[in-house]
């Protein structure tokens, strides 16, 4: 692997920067309904994840498809359940967005949604998390800036509040698909789980136009473009050089510069749309940035913590479906030692919960890393019993 910081990394994560900086922007460019752009969306983005999943996990899909795999097992089917709603967060992120993007302006609506980690934080907390005083401190500017910036869309009301308030429940719901997503990844490939959350929310968001009324065909030009430039620009060339990136670099810094995505977002609505930032409204921009570096700063400090020896005390239960290594019988001439014969499998289990795999997402990217319980396995090749 080479080095952090070569030229080929900061190449990836300028494209990554800028092409998830085109979500809001081609969103608010087309004319369609937001919620017809968000089904053909994740309808696309399927198309191009099932003939990826079949080529990188075949074999996954055809043990899971013959119920082989414990993912079809009794004691899975409460993990699925968290991905089905997982999956429904995602679609509700999507809806309320890219809605947001069209009632409001694409500065705001960045910023807002950038909100994520604090809501993230908020739910950490609330499942009995410990919270530092930095986290306090980024998620109290966070909510003062986002306060201070919607003062003009609070004072004049209308559509512009609307978005606002919908940028704010797209951020709330895609920290709810993170913390879902958390409890139902026990042993899925990311191939297999991003095609089956863009699966669910394609079909839920499908029920919802046809309830509603909503067409989807008959577009304009210039909506048929913005959906091929979320297609190319977000959905793949920003997510593949995110992973690019993320392997040689921290989810942390990432996220951090994924920040850069209100200003990108703005300069491409000026430049494209004619959108112009309101004086007014760039202190309290500039605080939600703020507030969210110093959230997402504080986390990996505090997970650098633990890594150096700290008492962990929020061991999450070891999931029953989850194999088992079990204490090698003592032979002659190889004893059993106590700390051996101690180790509890949770402590593994415990040390993903702060993967990038169950911490970094973005705009309903899912997971961008393949978790992975630790423990024997069976080779591909090998009938299991």
């Amino acid at each position: 692997m080479k080095r952090k910081g070569d030229p080929l990394s900061v190449v990836a994560m300028v494209v990554t920067v800028v092409a998830i900086s085109a979500t809001a922007p081609l969103t608010a460019a087309g004319t369609a309904a937001p919620l017809a752009m968000a089904f053909w969306r994740n309808c696309l983005g399927f198309v191009v994840l099932g003939p990826l999943l079949l080529l990188l996990r075949r074999r996954e899909v055809v043990r899971v498809t013959r119920g082989e795999r414990a993912f079809l097992r009794r004691e899975q089917w409460r993990p699925l359940f968290f991905g089905f709603l997982a999956a429904t967060a995602l679609a509700l992120h999507f809806a309320a967005f890219m809605t947001s993007t069209r009632l409001t302006s694409v500065a705001m609506s960045t910023a807002l949604v950038a909100t994520q980690p604090v809501w993230q934080a908020l739910i950490a907390a609330g499942q009995g998390a410990r919270t530092s005083r930095r986290t306090w401190t980024g998620l109290t500017l966070a909510v003062v800036g986002a306060a201070a910036a919607a003062g003009l869309d609070i004072k004049s009301g209308g559509t512009a509040l609307l978005g606002d308030l919908l940028a704010l429940a797209g951020a709330l719901a895609q920290a709810g698909y993170t913390a879902l997503s958390e409890r139902s990844r026990a042993d899925v490939s990311t191939p297999l789980y991003s095609t089956f959350t863009s699966l669910v929310c394609g079909l839920e968001l499908l029920v919802v136009c046809w309830l509603a009324g909503i067409p989807l065909t008959g577009f304009d030009r210039a909506t048929q473009w913005s959906l091929l430039g979320l297609l190319v620009l977000p959905q793949l060339l920003g997510l593949g050089a995110m992973n690019f990136a993320l392997g040689r670099t921290s989810a942390t810094t990432m996220s951090i510069l994924l920040l850069l995505e209100t200003p990108v977002a703005a300069l491409a609505a000026w430049w494209l749309m004619g959108q112009h930032i309101e004086p007014a409204t760039i202190p309290g921009l500039l605080l939600i940035i703020v507030g969210v570096t110093i959230v997402l700063t504080s986390g990996s400090e505090e997970r650098a913590a633990r890594q150096r020896g700290a008492r962990r005390t929020d061991i999450p239960p070891y999931p029953a479906h989850a194999p088992y290594v079990p204490h090698a019988v003592p032979t002659p001439g190889h004893p059993a030692y106590r700390n051996d014969a101690q180790r509890d499998p949770r402590v593994d289990w415990a040390g993903y919960r702060d993967s990038p795999t169950v911490r970094f997402t973005y705009h309903g990217a899912g997971a961008f890393d393949t978790m992975r319980l630790r423990g024997p396995r069976i080779a591909e090749d090998e009938p299991e019993h």
